[in-house]
């Protein structure tokens, strides 16, 4: 399997993430095409190659001129960036804005309580209403957009358990800005472009020392990056300067299927994001493409020396009995499960105790989803409890190409027994896509896209 692997041996942040994804290979012109999409002006994105300890990698730097961050919005009109002239960036030692990595990146969601708060961090805020609706309403792919709404919804749900304040109320400081928006939507964008199969991360480092935010100064990790590594394998200590910021935390926790420390692999390619500051240890994330080794074939098996023709994953099945929502909430809750991480989510039904109709609710995920999920069960279902096994998947080797012909581009994945195809399919996104703008079936989009 095809597998994008983040190592972050020094910590992970936004800025870094989106200058190893195009050193990886994602181009830029596309990129910024498409956060163009986004429907906001006033930014410039620039990548510069730069070396620590000796090892060269991109630098993401984005470029707000005299834009301001703040996104305004009324009720019938898309956001948009309005003027100002009083956002301080903080440069670098070659006046590159360190906008990322223990500066501007930072934390900290705000609430309105109906005080009158005198501030002093020169930050307009941006609350997760806004941010959501400029995504939302924005022209980026249908994935692009899931994947900067998973990002975003986990510092959400991290900043309001810190500040306890409901989800809806949280206001974004530092994170509410532009330029950390390009940091996450332009990450979105590359993962959706790339389509791995899989996504794994190493151990996360996360640094030691002090940070100071909107807040005033805290230990590191500060509040949010901890409630976001929550399931993660972590260390602290290898510097005394904040080196996971809570952007770096929440892209992994939303994006990554497994933390891997071992393996057996085929390095294909790789790309270094640089960050800003310059220590005694290499600033770097890295991030690679990896044909993983198929999993050997049991002891006692025909062929032991033959590598298996099928993927094993060590997985676990969260399972209630609910009796007491309707089809509309179930709806709800399996799009929830969905975006906190599950790998599937079943809805079956079943007779329970005194003969009552119910509907068995069966989710699968990776231990390192197991947080969120739990949470997700507790607050968005009627369950008062649910069972949790540990289960092995089997699955086939999967592997994304695109056709391209005069209905425009289309997604097909093809599955392989060992080597050797077993059967394609077009992505039914893109089938459905050329079916309603030729009004058309779906069959007859699938012949169109596939040629026949």
């Amino acid at each position: 399997m095809k597998t994008l692997h983040f190592d972050c041996f020094f910590g992970i942040a936004g800025d870094m993430a989106l200058g190893a994804l195009v050193d990886l290979g994602i181009d830029p012109d596309t990129l910024r095409g498409e956060l163009d999409k986004l429907g906001v002006e006033g930014w410039k994105l620039n990548f510069v190659r730069d070396q620590r300890g000796g090892i060269s990698g991109l630098h993401a730097i984005v470029d707000l001129g005299d834009r301001t961050d703040h996104l305004a919005q009324d009720d019938d009109a898309a956001p948009h960036v309005a003027p100002h002239h009083d956002h301080d960036h903080h440069q670098d030692d070659h006046g590159h804005p360190d906008h990322e990595h223990g500066h501007h990146d930072h934390e900290h969601a705000h609430h309105h309580d109906g005080h009158d708060h005198d501030h002093h961090d020169h930050h307009h805020h941006n609350s997760w209403k806004e941010i959501r609706a400029l995504i939302e309403k924005s022209g980026i792919t249908a994935g692009a957009k899931k994947r900067a709404l998973a990002i975003f919804t986990r510092i959400a749900e991290a900043e309001a358990q810190v500040h306890g304040v409901p989800v809806d109320a949280v206001t974004f400081h530092e994170v509410g800005a532009l330029d950390s928006i390009i940091d996450i939507v332009g990450t979105a964008i590359c993962l959706d472009l790339l389509q791995p199969g899989r996504i794994t991360a190493s151990e996360v480092e996360l640094g030691g020392g002090t940070v100071k935010c909107a807040h005033g100064i805290l230990p590191v990790p500060a509040p949010a990056t901890l409630l976001l590594c929550r399931g993660m394998p972590v260390k602290t200590g290898g510097s005394n300067k904040e080196m996971t910021t809570p952007t770096g935390a929440a892209i992994l926790a939303a994006s990554v299927d497994e933390f891997v420390n071992a393996g057996s692999f085929r390095e294909i390619k790789t790309g270094y994001g640089i960050g800003t500051r310059k220590t005694e240890k290499p600033n770097l994330l890295r991030i690679s493409w990896r044909e993983e080794a198929p999993v050997q074939a049991a002891a006692g098996a025909e062929s032991p020396e033959t590598e298996s023709p099928v993927i094993t994953e060590e997985l676990v099945q969260i399972e209630a009995n609910i009796d007491d929502m309707s089809g509309e909430a179930l709806g709800f809750l399996m799009e929830n499960l969905f975006d906190a991480g599950a790998l599937d989510v079943t809805l079956s039904p079943c007779t329970m105790k005194k003969s009552r109709p119910g509907t068995l609710v069966s989710v699968l995920c990776p231990p390192v989803r197991l947080p969120a999920l739990r949470r997700t069960m507790f607050q968005k279902s009627a369950t008062i409890g649910f069972r949790e096994s540990p289960v092995r998947r089997l699955s086939l080797r999967r592997e994304e190409s695109r056709v391209s012909g005069d209905f425009g581009q289309a997604r097909t994945k093809t599955v392989f027994y060992g080597d050797k195809p077993l059967r394609s399919k077009i992505e039914f996104e893109d089938r459905a896509a050329l079916a309603r703008e030729r009004d058309i079936s779906l069959d007859e989009a699938g012949r169109i896209i596939a040629g026949k």
